[in-house]
């Protein structure tokens, strides 16, 4: 395949990522926010969700589920995103209040703070895979939502790379878990850092019930 048929080719998945957007736009709306959060799976560290809004002829090309793209190209990504959005705001729930809530609502509080940050106030909300009842905006909820929607998407690109570097912060001071490479998942330096030393102040004690 050529450069140019990459090209085109890339124009033409990013296309079908607008779908839902378009839909959208057609129907009145002006602002429609996507959001997206990181960090449901780790043993450590928190969940940090992101909501995003993008100009209607947003049109950067690469923009995929953040689980699809290297750390490199997320880096990138994220830039591009940060200077041509509208506006995007930030939610992280801590390990311990995950352990108060579980992880699952922790996850949908993480995403409806995102929310409340976003000015202007969205039209409509997009969202991977649920929808969020205690937000009073309009909203669709898209299974794998990061891989259909641009807007999710650039959202799961956010959110990835702030957690990350959240969790570069937390390996300067727990290094032995290894979360430089690991951020919070149960790798096996993981684990055999919690062997040797026991869990750390951000290690979610809910996940090792009946083990620690």
């Amino acid at each position: 395949m050529t450069k140019a048929e990459r090209l085109e080719k890339e124009k033409s998945r990013l296309a079908e990522m607008r779908v839902y957007e378009n839909r959208l736009y057609d129907q009145g709306c002006n602002f429609i926010a996507g959001t997206d959060e990181v960090g449901r799976g780790p043993l450590a560290g928190p969940v940090v969700a992101v909501a995003v809004i993008l100009p209607r002829d947003f049109a950067i090309l690469g923009i995929d589920d953040s689980k699809k793209l290297s750390a490199k190209k997320r880096e990138e990504l994220f830039v591009l995103i940060e200077e041509n959005c509208i506006a995007y705001g930030v939610g992280v729930v801590p390990h311990d209040i995950i352990d108060e809530i579980n992880i699952l609502q922790a996850a949908k509080l993480a995403m409806t703070f995102a929310f409340e940050q976003l000015e202007p106030r969205p039209d409509h909300l997009l969202i991977d895979a649920m929808t969020l009842p205690q937000i009073s905006c309009p909203q669709t909820g898209i299974l794998q939502g990061d891989s259909k929607s641009v807007t999710i998407a650039a959202a799961s690109i956010l959110a990835k790379v702030i957690r990350d570097r959240m969790m570069l912060g937390y390996h300067e001071e727990y290094s032995c878990y290894a979360f430089d490479s690991n951020k919070g998942y149960g790798t096996k330096a993981h684990y055999d850092g919690i062997r040797e030393n026991g869990l750390c102040p951000i290690h979610r004690k809910s996940f090792f019930k009946g083990l620690f």
